[in-house]
């Protein structure tokens, strides 16, 4: 899978799952990947920041 399969994944639900979240964290620790995903990516992050994602990981820290 690649990093923006992943994250046009979360973008289109609107929703960050612990389980996307760490494979996004290896794949982006342990492989190489292009442009396109960095970007993918970047997007994402912006997405996350802007309140479109939510990340599941900080709803279950907020409880």
């Amino acid at each position: 899978m690649l990093i923006r399969d992943l994250t046009q994944q979360a973008l289109k639900t609107g929703y960050l799952t612990l389980e996307t979240e760490a494979k996004l964290r290896n794949l982006i620790q342990m492989t190489q990947y292009d442009l396109e995903d960095l970007r993918a990516f970047t997007r994402l992050q912006c997405a996350v920041m802007d309140g479109w994602v939510v990340q599941q990981s900080r709803c279950i820290r907020g409880s």
